[in-house]
């Protein structure tokens, strides 16, 4: 690489951060996002300023044909489409900011077409597998020598699938965002959005189990949090991924919420009830639920509509 292509990617590289920090401060400021949501949103912005600064391009002058590009390669490195269109996302959100403040002309990712992420179902658990979890956690908890912990954990996992929490929302939660009487807890979700989630009567009678038995036992030290550690300390994110897997090796906290949204539709809840539960600030990311929804629909359809049977012969 000669001299000068390398004196204009290290101009690109140091405008390029310049640019990033500036929409970060925004971001983390204006738009009160946490600080995990910034990181996620750096992550990909730096990852698409990388691409545009293997090509000698800055994020001010990228064109329609450097994001379609972006896209692409992602394609080719076998990046998932839901995540293809996560970046798109951000890069969306990005644009419009240089746009309002009048920094560019004309939006780059204006037309493009999202990689189709709505066939792609995430996976779920079966309801029988969810209440064999179920099942042996409550065999640990009502064991006359269970422990706080065993108390602990089966209330997570019953509040995960309940209701459809993340787990950044469940570690958050604290003793006074729970409303066991009225069967509710509020949550604070993505840029701190709160929303009021319902508790079935198994997650309640956990909570409640919990909250008289063993939260008292592993608090150590004054502390607001639902949730401690055998420290008295407040559970991390990766700790609670750890317990769901140790549970079930093909579980996730992720796939609890799933499960909790997809058993819902295949019930017959409407995508906007599951939009309310899972906290989704747009209906077009419940409606990866969708085929499940017409699926029943269909069902409904053929059992009910009079010229919708098979006719006798």
């Amino acid at each position: 690489m000669g001299a000068a292509r390398k004196a204009v990617r290290a101009n690109s590289r140091l405008n390029n951060s310049a640019l990033l920090t500036e929409y970060l401060a925004y971001l983390r400021v204006e738009k009160g996002l946490r600080p995990l949501s910034c990181e996620a949103y750096a992550r990909d912005l730096l990852q698409f300023a990388e691409y545009l600064e293997s090509e000698s391009g800055t994020l001010l002058d990228a064109t329609q044909a450097g994001v379609a590009g972006f896209l692409e390669h992602l394609a080719k490195h076998n990046v998932e489409s839901r995540s293809a269109a996560r970046k798109l996302s951000c890069l969306r959100g990005f644009y419009r900011w240089l746009l309002l403040d009048k920094r560019i002309h004309r939006d780059p990712t204006l037309n493009l077409e999202s990689p189709s992420t709505w066939k792609v179902l995430p996976k779920s658990l079966a309801v029988s597998e969810v209440n064999s979890m179920m099942e042996r956690a409550a065999l640990a908890a009502d064991h006359p020598q269970a422990d706080a912990v065993a108390l602990r954990d089966r209330a997570i996992l019953e509040l995960l699938y309940a209701a459809g929490l993340r787990v950044s929302e469940l570690t958050g939660l604290n003793v006074a965002d729970l409303s066991l009487d009225a069967g509710r807890a509020l949550v604070r979700g993505k840029g701190d959005k709160e929303r009021i989630v319902p508790l079935g009567r198994a997650s309640i009678a956990a909570l409640e189990q919990y909250l008289k038995i063993g939260r008292p036992a592993l608090e150590k030290r004054s502390s607001s949090r639902l949730f401690l550690s055998g420290r008295g300390m407040p559970l991390s994110r990766g700790w609670v991924w750890h317990l769901v897997k140790h549970s079930d090796h093909a579980a996730s906290p992720h796939r609890l919420r799933h499960s909790c949204a997809t058993h819902m539709v295949e019930r017959g809840a409407d995508l906007r009830t599951v939009q309310t539960l899972l906290g989704h600030a747009d209906i077009a990311t419940t409606q990866v639920y969708t085929h499940l929804a017409l699926g029943r629909l269909k069902a409904v359809h053929r059992e009910h509509h009079p010229r919708a049977k098979r006719v006798s012969p």
